[in-house]
C-alpha cells in the first residue's frame, strides 16, 4: 500500500478513480484531482509547500515533486504525462504538457500548454517554456513549434493510455 503521510497539519488529498503503486510515497499538502496515477517509487513530497495536480495526469515511476519552503510551489494541470525519473521542483506544468524521462524542471518555471520538454533536459528556474513547443537539452532551449491540435491529441492518448494501464493494477 502507498505511504500517504500527514505533516504539519495537512493531508494528502485524493480524487475519484486515483491509482497509488504499492511504493508510491504522497506527503502533506498535496491535492490529486480524479483519474490519476502515480506509479512505482514516485514521491509527492509537499512537506515544505504545496503540490496541486490536475485531472487524468500521470506521474510515472521514480519521479520527486518537491518545492521551495516558503517560496515556490508545484502545479500540474489537466492531461499531464510525467516520464520517468522526472524531478520537478516548484514549477507550472500546464494542461496537456508532456515531460520526457529523466528530465528535470527547476523552481518557478513554467511549461506552456501542450508543450513537451525532451527526455533528459534540465529546465531551468524562471524559464518559461511557450505552449506548443519542444525544448530540449541542458539547459532546455527551444527547438521548434508543435502543431497544437497534434500534440494535444498524442498527449491525451498518452493520459488515456495511462488510466488503462493504471486500471490493470485494480
Amino acid at each position: 500500500m502507498a505511504l500517504v503521510k500527514s505533516v504539519r497539519g495537512f493531508t494528502p488529498r485524493m480524487g475519484n478513480n486515483v491509482f497509488l503503486a504499492d511504493n508510491a510515497t504522497i506527503i502533506g499538502d498535496v491535492i490529486i484531482g480524479d483519474d490519476c496515477s502515480i506509479w512505482f517509487n514516485t514521491v509527492l513530497r509537499g512537506d515544505v509547500n504545496a503540490i496541486r495536480i490536475g485531472n487524468r495526469v500521470n506521474i510515472q515511476d521514480g519521479t520527486v515533486v518537491h518545492t521551495l519552503y516558503e517560496k515556490s510551489v508545484a502545479e500540474i494541470g489537466d492531461d499531464v504525462s510525467i516520464g520517468h525519473n522526472v524531478v520537478i521542483h516548484g514549477a507550472k506544468i500546464e494542461n496537456g504538457a508532456l515531460i520526457g524521462m529523466g528530465a528535470v524542471v527547476l523552481d518557478h518555471a513554467v511549461i506552456g500548454e501542450g508543450a513537451l520538454v525532451a527526455a533528459g533536459s534540465v529546465v531551468l528556474s524562471g524559464t518559461q517554456v511557450e505552449p506548443g513547443t519542444i525544448y530540449a537539452g541542458t539547459p532546455a532551449r527551444f527547438v521548434k513549434k508543435l502543431d497544437l491540435l497534434q500534440s494535444k491529441e498524442i498527449n491525451q492518448k498518452i493520459a488515456k493510455n495511462y488510466l488503462m494501464y493504471s486500471n490493470w493494477y485494480k
